[in-house]
């Protein structure tokens, strides 16, 4: 017997705004986090945002998730800690000879 393709209502939903049995399903659903399983929805507008897909047998879900994106990396792979090759406070580490006299 052939499945007939019915046409389900597709919404998209924030995780905080699903009620709480929807939102213990997606739990169940994804045990183990959503990382591997997010997909990026861009927006006409530019912006963009996080969901996973969800589904139950009368509507088919993108849930967003709140992602925080750590922009720190590239901020501290930025910063200049050495002027001209040199390196601070090397004037004031004892030298090979006066390691010896201590």
């Amino acid at each position: 017997m052939a499945k007939t393709n019915i046409n389900k209502k597709r919404l998209v939903v924030s995780y905080q705004n699903l009620p709480a049995e929807l939102q213990e399903e997606v739990k169940k659903l994804y045990p183990y986090g959503y990382t591997d399983h997010m997909i990026r929805i861009d927006k006409p507008s530019g912006d963009f945002f996080y969901a996973v897909p969800f589904e139950t047998d009368e509507i088919s879900y993108l849930v967003k998730i709140d992602v925080k994106i750590d922009g720190q990396i590239e901020e501290e792979e930025e910063k200049d800690y050495y002027d001209d090759d040199e390196i601070k406070g090397a004037d004031e580490l004892p030298t090979d000879d006066e390691e010896d006299d201590m």
